[in-house]
């Protein structure tokens, strides 16, 4: 193993002697080199100190990179690049070797973790007398060091004595879902870290239900992966060892086939001349995208240049369809073609963004939580409209969301018959549902209950469950059926173009079908904002302001009496089924008139982001009067904004102390 030179060891006590360098970061540095056996660690460390670059070492090395229960997610080219780091250029001017540190996305966390995933397998495949080993489903996408990463998990999946089923290129983490259940998996891993900025990677970890993990499976995985101390570990005799299979074109296809299964009236599409521009941000969405829609038979066209894998995302500030820059090039695309529709995915195709033609000829972006109610509504419309639901039925109907996100779905399920079941962000809450709903179902009626037709799981699900009817969180992530078990930005696809075929068939566009859905349900308006910092000393004031909002939470806000307030971290919050919701750091602040504010850090960025709901609802047994809805809209939208300038003040005078 690697040890400090007496020289730089003095280097680094003297940094932390003078305050530049953090005592956890010597601490870690110390155990990562103590713990590994290669040269490129110590030599980097080396490089740095000898810069006295100590903020660089600090990020890198302040804490070990968190194995949550979503996995890790980090840079893997951190700001500073060393000499031993660059090694020899690759494409796209990616350094040779990933960043070094124990809060980064390396070959050292990423062996570790899968050690450890590797370990939990074997113990739960014993516990339940499993026959054979262990399988794991890996994918990934077009990122930095991806391919590398999915090799990396592949030889310490099957050298620790699992098998490895990974993908033959980049594929979407909705696939990945997929294919976890299709080939009956134990588990299954996605590098990505969808959305981030270039310099970062993910890995996220699903189990045998094709859902990300959740208890009580997260914790037992997460003490396994905390125990391997080192990136170092003794493969298993070659008889022992598991096998690598690759997926590609039968996993694509049986995949397809259930999108497909999306369209609720497959007619209305082929008589609905809509125009559809797609891009994929230099992501994998086009994999699956591009035969889907030329499958269901819609006109559309690509962004050319975007549709080329790139994971330095060149035609973009941010890969990121919530971002309204992200779309400009389609949007731009979509007017020289006389296109009806802009939709967009992120680069692991799990999220998707729109912009739609309005009846002032121009393309407008539409938000999350106005993407995912268009799709809502109809759907839960459509059920009707089809017979699948009817008065008897309804309550068996589910719409789930997270409590973040607009509370109009919430008012179009109540208003409908349907249940509406709320979640924490992430949907592995979602999957959880779709599970706990699959195993309602009697097993000597369920069978192989993933072989079976959409048609035959509804009737089950419908006989003797829950049937799943849309699911969504303001962030841009949907699903309209469980045959993936986390947020589908190919299944979002089929299902709003087929939303949008429905508006121009009755000659509104999407805004003015937004328009009615809001008259007949209430205008809600949701303000997503977020505050970011970067590094060590940021993630010491996210920690300073959640601990500051749960012990001194505000008494007004926007000019509005706080009349309530639901501390997720503390209290026991039960959802509409009586299911316990996990613990979490969350404060929903709720106001005056029905609006109400959410405060969360996030589990993937630094940041801490701030939730602004707004509402003016409709009378009972009455609709908005459509003549006053635009007045209704600037008004909310006003007040909106001043609620989040006090926010920003608040956030000043806490971090102020």
């Amino acid at each position: 193993m690697a040890q400090l030179t007496p020289s730089l060891e003095q280097a680094l006590l003297q940094a932390v002697n003078s305050g530049d360098l953090l005592p956890e970061s010597l601490a870690n540095i110390r155990s990562l080199l103590a713990r590994s056996t290669n040269p490129l660690y110590p030599a980097s460390v080396e490089e740095l100190a000898a810069a006295q670059a100590w903020d660089e070492l600090n990020d890198r090395f302040f804490r070990t990179i968190a194995f949550g229960t979503g996995g890790i997610r980090g840079r893997t080219i951190s700001r500073v690049v060393t000499s031993v780091e660059k090694g020899e250029l690759q494409a796209m001017d990616r350094p040779q070797f990933c960043a070094v540190g124990t809060n980064a996305m390396n070959d050292y966390n990423i062996s570790r973790a899968t050690q450890g995933l590797a370990r939990y397998l074997k113990k739960w495949f014993a516990s339940e007398n499993l026959p054979g080993r262990p399988s794991v489903c890996i994918s990934y996408d077009t990122r930095f060091f991806s391919v590398e990463f999915a090799a990396l998990i592949a030889k310490v999946l099957t050298e620790s004595g699992c098998d490895a089923l990974v993908f033959e290129a980049p594929r979407s983490t909705p696939e990945l879902s997929f294919a976890v259940r299709f080939h009956r998996a134990s588990a299954g891993i996605n590098v990505t870290a969808s959305h981030n900025p270039p310099p970062y990677n993910g890995y996220k970890v699903y189990f045998a239900d094709g859902a990300q993990v959740v208890e009580p499976h997260a914790s037992g995985i997460i003490a396994e992966v905390n125990a391997v101390e080192s990136d170092v570990y003794e493969p298993l005799p070659a008889a022992e060892q598991g096998r690598v299979t690759s997926l590609g074109k039968e996993t694509d296809d049986a995949y397809m086939l259930r999108l497909e299964s999306l369209l609720l009236d497959p007619e209305l599409v082929r008589r609905t001349p809509l125009k559809i521009v797609y891009t994929p941000l230099h992501g994998v969405g086009a994999v699956i995208v591009k035969p889907m829609l030329e499958r269901l038979g819609f006109s559309f066209s690509t962004v050319a240049s975007q549709e080329i894998p790139d994971s330095r995302f060149p035609t973009v500030k941010s890969p990121n369809p919530e971002v309204a820059e992200a779309l400009s090039l389609a949007i731009a695309q979509a007017d020289a073609e006389g296109a009806d529709l802009v939709l967009a995915t992120d680069p692991d195709d799990d999220r998707m963004g729109v912009a739609a033609r309005g009846r002032d000829g121009a393309m407008h972006l539409l938000t999350g939580n106005q993407i995912g109610s268009l799709m809502a509504w109809y759907r839960a419309k459509r059920h009707f409209d089809l017979g699948i639901l009817t008065t008897e039925t309804a309550s068996r109907g589910v719409i789930i969301k997270t409590f973040v996100t607009t509370d109009l779905q919430k008012s179009i399920a109540d208003k409908l018959g349907l249940r509406c079941v709320e979640t924490l962000t992430g949907f592995k809450y979602n999957g959880e549902k779709l599970l706990k709903y699959e195993l309602a179902i009697p097993e000597s009626e369920r069978g192989d209950y993933i072989t079976r037709s959409e048609e035959e799981t509804r009737a089950l699900r419908l006989k003797y469950s829950s049937l799943y009817v849309f699911g969504g969180e303001e962030s841009y992530g949907y699903s309209g059926a469980d045959f993936t078990r986390d947020k589908d930005g190919n299944g979002a696809v089929v299902m709003f173009s087929e939303v949008a075929s429905y508006a121009k068939s009755i000659d509104k566009t999407l805004h003015e079908l937004l328009d009615e859905i809001y008259s007949e349900f209430g205008f809600y308006l949701e303000r997503p904002e977020s505050l970011t910092f970067e590094g060590a000393e940021g993630a010491a004031k996210i920690q300073t302001l959640v601990e500051s909002y749960a012990a001194h939470p505000p008494e007004m806000l926007g000019g509005k009496k706080v009349i309530a307030l639901r501390n997720f971290a503390k209290e026991d919050v039960r959802d509409i089924e009586g299911d316990l919701i996990p613990k979490e750091a969350m404060l929903m602040v709720h106001l005056e008139g029905g609006w109400k504010i959410a405060v969360r850090p996030s589990g993937t960025e630094p940041k801490i982001k701030f939730y602004l709901f707004a509402v003016h609802e409709c009378a009972a047994g009455e609709k908005l009067d459509p003549a006053h809805l635009a007045e209704i809209k600037e008004a909310v939208s006003k007040g909106l904004e001043a609620l989040w300038q006090d926010v920003k003040e608040d956030v000043d005078r806490r971090l102020r102390g």
